[in-house]
């Protein structure tokens, strides 16, 4: 056991720091959605230009129906929209005039519909190229990805193949040989389709290549990058067609209880997600190796990382999949301690965050505190709250406006949106919150943002939104809606110098900057 885990907490060793959430898809850019290309690595220098230290986004993986990243194809696959085109120019796979098409698609927000087609053609195109240049240094490079991921990739590679065969059905719905992996049907498809399957292979090797660049770069300029992924895998997902043996799932790939959270304050039904649940007596005889590896990988891409709905390893609310509301479950125990602990013998000290929002009983709070990682806190919540002290703040957290499932700052102070607060409520919130702060109505997104930054906490983010001011509409998901989610964008005249000026003061004001 690590008799001292408050020591293996990233933030504090870090210092007190300054961060903006902001997802890479709502970066500016001219190709219909931001990317981990040009667009990263001028965002990267503008935070480093800001003395803003930390830079966090939403998870990588593949979206599908509905985009939402936290729904993702594959734990370990990165989302082909994101790769840069200007990159694959430089590299030759690409020509410029090809671009066009992407180039006629709105700025200002994500346009899913007409986006993943044109690039989707594109990255074939840049695929067929580069496995054209036998012998190359790319065609190398190529074939150590290849041999360095083939632990998920070639899976992934089948599947995403299959799926379109499929007509995008979920794979439980695809023909019984596909279901049940039989070695001659997927034998078949290699041989069949392997044109496209070498597309997706070629597609994540360069979604690999160039967040491994990001990567370099965000170090050079000293800004870490925080990462996050849900808990929950996807049912519909290459990890759950490929290793169904750690789910809770029968023969047809259907599970017999799914993920949720029980009713409480905000939902009289519970939160039913869907989400197939771990069978974690298989992942404790095999020493957790699928969480080491999906650990490991995610920590060669970020510098830390939140899990989302942490409380699970604790406990989590199993409910029987015929169920049309969460309501009728049950608690049952998570793998606790054990986890980490094998985690932390494969990896060594490990970079988490626990999102531990919610109703949290004491053993969750026992389970985080024991392996030293921060929890959050969020200025919606609590600065409304007059029995709140921001005293009471742990060092060992991370102190938020908001997040990717609030509405910004503005709008929650306005009460627009998709608000479910009364008149009166937001009233009361308004009041206190101007007393907490000092503030006024026309300045509360930067006052909300001093008290967090001003916060004990070692780490204080903000969204991108809050800095800009923005109100509802410029909010990101509404959690229990499926449409207008995802798709707003940061356009580049937005950080101009005012803005940037502010922020870096902000920073300095609070004792965060480098």
């Amino acid at each position: 056991m690590n008799n001292n885990k408050q020591a293996d907490s990233y933030i504090t060793r870090m210092g007190r720091r300054a961060g903006v959430l902001m997802h890479l898809s709502s970066l500016p850019g001219e190709h219909g959605i931001g990317d981990i290309g040009e667009s990263a690595h001028a965002f990267v220098d503008a935070l480093a230009d800001m003395d803003v230290a930390v830079w966090q986004f939403l998870p990588l993986g593949p979206t599908a129906y509905g985009d939402s990243p936290y729904q993702p194809l594959s734990a370990f696959a990165g989302n082909a929209n994101l790769i840069g085109l200007h990159q694959l120019v430089e590299l030759g796979l690409l020509h410029e005039p090809e671009l066009a098409p992407l180039t006629d698609l709105p700025q200002e927000y994500c346009d899913y519909g007409r986006l993943i087609p044109a690039k989707r053609a594109l990255l074939k195109t840049a695929a067929e190229r580069l496995l054209g240049r036998s012998g190359s240094c790319l065609i190398a490079e190529f074939e150590t990805f290849l041999h360095r991921e083939a632990g998920w990739l070639n899976d992934y590679a089948l599947f995403r193949v299959l799926k379109t065969l499929h007509g995008e059905r979920p794979w439980s719905e695809w023909e019984a040989p596909f279901v049940q992996r039989e070695p001659a049907a997927l034998q078949g498809i290699l041989d069949r389709h392997r044109a496209a399957i070498d597309t997706v292979l070629v597609t994540q090797f360069l979604f690999d290549r160039q967040w491994r660049e990001l990567k370099l770069h965000a170090s050079d300029r000293g800004v870490r990058l925080f990462g996050d992924i849900p808990i929950y895998i996807a049912l519909d997902s290459a990890d759950a067609w490929a290793n169904r043996e750690m789910l809770l799932l029968g023969e047809d790939g259907t599970p017999s209880h799914v993920a949720g959270v029980p009713p409480d304050y905000f939902s009289d039904d519970g939160q039913l997600w869907g989400n197939p649940l771990y069978d974690w007596d298989y992942h404790n005889r095999t020493g957790y190796a699928w969480w080491i590896e999906r650990m490991r990988h995610i920590g060669r891409q970020c510098d830390l990382v939140r899990i989302d709905h942490f409380r699970g390893f604790e406990s989590y609310w199993s409910v029987p999949s015929d169920e049309t509301t969460a309501k009728n479950g049950e608690w049952i125990p998570g793998p606790g301690d054990a986890l980490f602990e094998a985690m932390r013998k494969a990896l060594g000290p490990l970079g988490i965050v626990a999102e531990d929002l919610g109703v949290i009983t004491p053993e969750v709070d026992a389970l985080r505190l024991g392996q030293g990682f921060p929890g959050m806190v969020v200025m919606q919540f609590e600065a409304g709250d007059p029995e709140f002290d921001m005293d009471s703040i742990d060092v060992n957290s991370v102190c938020y406006t908001g997040t990717h499932d609030n509405d910004t700052t503005v709008g929650w102070f306005n009460g627009t949106g998709s608000d479910t607060r009364t008149e009166e409520e937001i009233e009361a919130t308004r009041e206190l919150v101007l007393e907490r702060t000092g503030g006024s109505p026309e300045t509360i997104h930067n006052d909300m943002i001093r008290l967090a930054f001003g916060s004990r906490s070692a780490l204080a983010v903000a969204p991108m939104q809050d800095f800009l001011g923005l109100g509802s509409e410029a909010r990101l998901n509404t959690p229990g809606t499926t449409r207008d989610n995802w798709r707003w964008r940061l356009r580049e005249c937005e950080i101009d110098v005012q803005l940037a000026e502010g922020i870096a003061e902000m920073v300095h004001e609070a004792s965060r900057a480098p």
